[in-house]
């Protein structure tokens, strides 16, 4: 089919063109009556369109006498081709937008419909690979949840001698000693699903989605029986109800309600076994924590030097730990550190072997992580020598305050080398292990502790003069605030008496003060607490400053020697004051 186009094209008149065609100077004629045009090509090779006249018959009558080729070209079939192809792409489109809107609706619909429904990690049996023997320094908590094991296991033993399953048991203790650890292990040992899901998990926007969401975990999990469901954090659907400004939270305590009905709904020995995890149990509602919900309570405190060796040796298991490191002593540096915290410092050790290129993992790549994490990242060496020596005087201050007061913590490590926070240097402590474990802190302890945080304010004073002292020690007059209050108002170890004024404040349920204003502290009774702290500290600060007089030459030699080599570790600074005389304690 020939393209008609106008490019090139020499223009001609109607009457030149019928000449033209009478003298054959025309090969062929291409007539387009719906446009009224004739295209014409010349035997010359030239082409042109002419305009002609609706229904021509000369031009017809004149190309037939001089027997010339002239070709009629309708176009209204292809524009109806055109028309029809036009609409088809137009309905497609159409179509598909429809169809991706329907899909659309349909996902909203879908996820609206599924807002009830429980989000819920499903392990199957034997998908968990934690065993007891994996859960190190807990051997107590262990020991109460192998019976639990046993109820899963060979539950007709118990059956027949008349005990039930308990249907809740509720795991306590500070974040990272192993709460959801615990709960793998027993879901692996009894090797039984493992529903896992978060408490904040149940509340959303809309109210009655979190009862929903408990129906529908508790109808899976009976499904699957005998399992274990393990609810995270459950303080925060566990609550208190009706606590606080406003009552509470409605949605919060619908689903709370639910979870009280499922608990106690349960059939008996069904087989399924609720485990929660919380370090706020004194926020809970009391009816959650009644037997026959909750039968159990295991507490995990945090582990003394014995178990925090063995936490050490599991995660060690998977690092090349050089033959050098005693694990002993590393237990020994770390008390009060949480599983999750020992954990995280093997790891901090390997990052820093890591970066040194080293294949083995040293001691002193444990010392660099240990300092990290309880101090912060290294900073840049102080230059400025004035400060230096007056942060070096208050750091002494607080090692011979340690020293030369008993009952006070050991000195581990004294540094000059200042840390990311603010921190110009510290001194580091071994807090006595045998007190930590046994949970007793006597007075003379107590009052020792604030002796040695007043010791960095004593030293500058008795160096640089009250009016060169710095606000280095802020830090220190909160600790020691807290100390004095808490042997006033809490421990009885003031002249007040054998009496408590603590406030015991319950910040989780703020406007409870507002609701009872009521004080149990009369005013008279404020002023004797400020009075009694303000004893105690000057008491304290007073003896430091007397006992660091007496020490002027021997805290002058230390502080040199920390100048020179920045670091003096235990051992180092024992062996310097050992050999000087009159090294009498307060």
């Amino acid at each position: 089919m020939v393209k008609l186009s106008q490019k090139g094209s020499n223009y001609q008149s109607y009457s030149d063109l019928i000449s033209q065609i009478t003298e054959g100077q025309v090969d062929s004629l291409i007539l387009n009556p719906s446009r009224r045009e004739v295209y014409v090509i010349f035997s010359n090779g030239n082409k042109s369109i002419i305009p002609v006249f609706p229904n021509d018959q000369n031009l017809l009558r004149v190309a037939q006498l001089t027997r010339t080729p002239l070709t009629v070209r309708d176009i209204k079939q292809e524009q109806a081709i055109a028309g029809i192809t036009g609409n088809l792409a137009l309905l497609t489109i159409v179509i598909i937008g429809v169809t991706f809107l329907l899909k659309k609706s349909a996902s909203v619909a879908n996820r609206t419909l599924g807002f009830g429904r429980s989000q819920e990690r499903i392990k199957p049996e034997g998908d968990i690979k934690v065993f007891f023997d994996d859960v190190a320094g807990l051997s107590s908590a262990s020991e109460e949840l192998k019976e639990i094991v046993c109820f899963l296991r060979k539950p007709e033993k118990l059956i027949s001698l008349g005990a039930r399953i308990p249907k809740g048991i509720l795991l306590i203790g500070p974040p990272g000693t192993g709460k959801t650890l615990l709960a793998k292990a027993i879901s692996c040992e009894a090797e039984v699903p493992f529903f896992s899901i978060a408490a904040s998990e149940f509340v959303e926007l809309f109210v009655g989605v979190g009862a929903s969401r408990v129906r529908d975990l508790f109808r899976k999990a009976k499904e699957k029986a005998p399992c274990i469901i393990f609810i995270d954090e459950i303080d925060a659907v566990g609550r208190q109800r009706g606590s606080g400004l406003g009552g509470g939270n409605d949605e919060r305590e619908q689903t709370l309600n639910q979870l009280l009905t499922e608990m106690d709904g349960f059939a008996e020995n069904s087989g399924v076994i609720l485990l929660a995890a919380t370090n706020r149990p004194d926020v809970l509602d009391s009816a959650l924590t009644r037997p026959g919900r909750f039968d159990r309570s295991i507490y995990l405190s945090l582990p003394d030097r014995k178990a925090r060796k063995a936490i050490l040796a599991v995660h060690a298991r998977s690092k090349p730990l050089s033959l050098k490191v005693s694990l002993d002593d590393w237990a020994t540096k770390t008390p009060g550190f949480s599983g999750a915290e020992l954990a995280n410092l093997l790891n901090e050790a390997a990052i820093v072997t890591a970066r040194t290129n080293q294949l083995n993992i040293e001691d002193n790549h444990i010392e660099r992580a240990l300092e990290r994490i309880s101090m912060g990242i290294a900073s840049t060496p102080l230059q400025d020598s004035s400060q230096k020596r007056l942060i070096a005087y208050h750091e002494i201050g607080h090692a011979l305050a340690a020293t030369f007061t008993p009952l006070a913590d050991k000195i581990d490590k004294v540094s000059l080398l200042p840390r990311e926070g603010g921190i110009g240097g510290y001194t580091r402590f071994w807090p006595d292990e045998e007190v930590m474990d046994s949970g007793l802190i006597s007075k003379g302890r107590i009052f020792a502790k604030i002796i040695v945080a007043l010791g960095g304010r004593a030293a500058e004073s008795i160096v640089f003069g009250n009016s060169e002292v710095t606000q280095g020690a802020s830090s220190d007059f909160e600790h020691v605030t807290y100390l004095a209050r808490e042997m006033v108002t809490k421990f009885g170890f003031s002249s007040l008496g054998p009496q408590s004024t603590s406030s015991n404040n319950n910040e989780v349920f703020l406007g409870r003060d507002l609701v009872n204003k009521r004080s149990k502290v009369s005013e008279a009774t404020n002023k004797k607490i400020d009075k009694e702290i303000r004893k105690i500290a000057f008491e304290a600060f007073f003896k430091v400053e007397s006992l660091l007089k007496s020490k002027r030459a021997l805290m002058d030699k230390l502080v040199a020697v920390l100048l020179e080599e920045e670091i003096i570790e235990s051992k180092r600074f024992y062996e310097l004051i050992e050999d000087l005389p009159n090294n009498h304690a307060l």
